[in-house]
């Protein structure tokens, strides 16, 4: 078997291939009448303070989420309380002490808001998982207390150890990352 035998049927098929291409009809494209406004990027920010990237033509749009790197929308929110979560908490707990309870209630009734973004954060010691379901569970005693007092709750959400404030390598950067941030969506 020779390299001529082997490439000599790949050969001729593909000078086939471009004789057919070459003489094809050219396709005719429609040419519109109408004449469309053009699209414009910009920029929303919706209520609660995140950006969306828009298309809009006038006739019809498109929206989307503007995230970071790393999957998070950007944000402009107004972080009106952050409570350390070891006021709050007793260690490795999510019901809230009784004068958490009452700074909390106090905060809810005085707050200037129309609703509230709650979210909750643990420092890095336990596992993700585990530091996961802490921040929900603590988020949501906290979205209860403000429910109680009637204070609007727009949305709960709970991050473990994936957003610290600090240093994880020293008790007071621990201490900054186990937290309550609550958002006042004005």
């Amino acid at each position: 078997m020779t390299l001529t035998s082997i490439f000599k049927p790949a050969a001729s098929m593909l000078a086939a291939a471009l004789i057919a291409i070459a003489t094809a009809p050219t396709p005719v494209m429609a040419q519109s009448t109408t004449t469309a406004e053009p699209y414009i990027p910009t920029i929303w920010i919706d209520p609660d303070g995140c950006e969306h990237w828009v298309m809009d033509d006038g006739a019809e749009g498109y929206m989307d989420a503007r995230k970071t790197r790393d999957g998070r929308p950007v944000c402009h929110r107004n972080v009106c309380g952050i409570v350390p979560t070891d006021q709050l908490f007793s260690t490795d707990r999510s019901q809230i002490t009784t004068s958490g309870r009452q700074y909390l209630q106090n905060f809810f009734r005085t707050a200037k808001a129309r609703k509230f973004i709650i979210t909750g954060h643990t420092d890095s010691r336990a596992s993700d998982e585990y530091n996961m379901r802490l921040s929900k569970r603590r988020a949501q005693a906290v979205a209860k207390v403000a429910q109680s007092v009637g204070a609007p709750v727009l949305a709960v959400n709970w991050y473990g150890e994936r957003m610290p404030r600090a240093t994880n390598k020293t008790a007071a950067g621990m201490a900054e990352n186990r937290r309550v941030e609550i958002i006042c969506v004005k």
